[in-house]
């Protein structure tokens, strides 16, 4: 005898083997019993959630000899002949392959006739949303005004694409994902029923990444109990068989990036990619992971939430406090964006390590998440005692020449620059840019300081630049640009550079600086 699939084998006969969706369960059973039922329903939802296994049941519900509390029997010959696919009473369509205009007709042509066994017609039109505009106009007339005998039954998993004119013809019911504990105790009683030993944390995992389908999930199981036939089934089996990375690499990765380390983050890739894990799975576990640490942040209660062990949640705290929100926030975003390419890209690798440089290299962008974890860096490497004007390199990327020689160094970096200054500056190549003409051209040369005051300084050229910000009207108008990038109003000088061929000597650029202390970084890592 041949083998049946786990989710095939296992599908629910009675409304009260369903899991997960009490809501929809409870409200057509009520319906069964009192002899309401509507004509037609619009069974919505993500992908094994059991539309269709929930139609299947309604079907040979309403059609049983011998209903007991709204289910069907599963014993009388009507029950039998539609669990066996024999019935004439129940008609299912696939409307991904059937969904032409003549497909629709054929049923509009049907409904004329009465059953010939039993009290209903059920059609049940899976993947509704594929039927062309002539066959959903060509089956609203009936879907609207059908004979009392027939009940229609639509299953979409993208109701958005439905037209107004049939969801307003149909009841509609909203499947949700099923939970973790949901599908985890039906993983356990049918291991149960099949004697197979699997652990739990190795349901907890497949459970997870089912994503909220109990058929994705029961198929998943059904891969890895293949692959490990006639062994108990472990958590370490299930990664290996999924491509999957354990917490504890995400826990190592996770600290690399707060480091900056842009070749240990490479060559922890490295050690994933030769244990042979799916890329595209690591990616979407880590952002997960980068989720369950904001939760942990912002959270009260988040233990109660996050699905995973004691110890792993003891370092996620620890992990936690190390960190602010925003950035956080930015490397979700980061490894979101990626988890959007990945999926057709030719070079995936290539893809993720530059994400992963990303995550240590907050200066490739110019938002202002990128720019809190910027400064997050500044103040480690002053905290540890290394000076951020300890580097300042030349514009041929050399150090620059001995002091005694003559060559007088930049000014260094002020070690209380206020937050809104440092926003500024790190967002001034973006200012000039937004600027229009003729202010664009006069910021060119400019660059941003910082006055005695604490405010930011703008340090503008002699001549029609210095000029040109003398009117109130174009000082205001920077102004306004300025806060636009920071979300903040600020108070700002205007400061001509005058005859002097070097004004960075005595008025650091920010911009520049900051800068320059990235340069630092990178030789540190070379």
């Amino acid at each position: 005898m041949s083998y049946t699939a786990l989710y095939r084998k296992f599908r629910p006969a009675a409304f009260e083997d369903v899991k997960g969706q009490d809501h929809i369960v409870t409200t057509l059973k009520n319906q069964i019993k009192a002899e309401r039922t509507s004509h037609a329903y619009l069974f919505c939802g993500t992908r094994g959630t059991g539309k269709t296994t929930i139609a299947k049941i309604f079907a040979r519900a309403v059609n049983c000899e011998h209903p007991t509390d709204g289910s069907p029997c599963g014993e009388c010959a009507i029950c039998r002949a539609i669990a066996a696919g024999a019935s004439m009473n129940v008609i299912e369509i696939d409307a991904a392959s059937n969904n032409g205009v003549d497909s629709i007709r054929e049923i509009v042509d049907e409904v004329t006739y009465s059953p010939a066994e039993g009290k209903y017609k059920v059609y049940i039109i899976d993947e509704v949303h594929m039927l062309s505009i002539g066959a959903f106009n060509a089956l609203l007339k009936t879907l609207e005004e059908p004979p009392s005998y027939v009940i229609f039954i639509l299953a979409t998993t993208e109701v958005h694409k439905i037209p107004i004119t049939i969801l307003s013809r149909c009841q509609r019911y909203d499947f949700k994902r099923i939970t973790i504990d949901t599908i985890s105790d039906r993983i356990r009683e049918l291991m149960e029923k099949e004697q197979v030993l699997v652990e739990e944390k190795a349901i907890r995992y497949i459970a997870k990444t089912a994503d909220g389908s109990m058929r994705d999930a029961l198929s998943l199981l059904d891969q890895c109990i293949a692959f490990h036939f006639g062994q108990e089934l472990t958590y370490d089996k299930v990664l290996d068989v999924l491509g999957a990375v354990d917490t504890e690499v995400f826990s190592r990765l996770f600290r690399i990036v707060l480091n900056g380390d842009v070749m240990g983050a490479i060559s922890l890739l490295e050690e994933i990619i030769m244990q042979g894990r799916e890329l595209t799975q690591f990616i979407s576990d880590f952002t997960w992971y980068l989720r369950n640490l904001l939760l942990v942040r912002t959270a009260d209660g988040a233990e109660d939430v996050i699905d995973i062990s004691r110890e792993n949640l003891e370092r996620l705290k620890e992990e936690a406090q190390m960190v602010e929100n925003d950035i956080i926030m930015r490397y979700i975003r980061v490894m979101s964006e990626l988890s959007g390419q990945i999926k057709y890209a030719s070079q995936k690798r290539i893809l993720v390590e530059i994400a992963l440089i990303k995550l240590c290299r907050p200066s490739m962008e110019t938002d202002t998440q990128s720019l809190a974890d910027r400064i997050r860096q500044l103040e480690e490497k002053i905290a540890n005692g290394i000076p951020a004007g300890a580097v300042i390199m030349q514009a041929d990327g050399n150090a620059p020449e001995d002091h005694a020689a003559g060559q007088k160094p930049l000014a260094q970096l002020p070690k209380a620059v206020p937050e809104d200054v440092k926003e500024a500056a790190g967002k001034w190549s973006a200012v000039v840019g937004n600027s229009s003409m003729p202010m664009k051209a006069y910021l060119k040369s400019a660059y941003p300081s910082l006055a005695g005051d604490g405010s930011l300084l703008v340090i503008v050229s002699e001549g029609l630049p210095s000029d040109y910000f003398k009117e109130d009207a174009h000082k205001e108008e920077l102004q306004r640009i300025i806060a636009d990038f920071t979300g903040k109003q600020m108070k700002i000088t205007i400061q001509s550079s005058g005859q002097d061929r070097n004004p960075e000597e005595t008025f650091p650029n920010l911009t520049k600086l900051v800068s320059q202390v990235i340069h630092m970084e990178v030789e540190e890592i070379e």
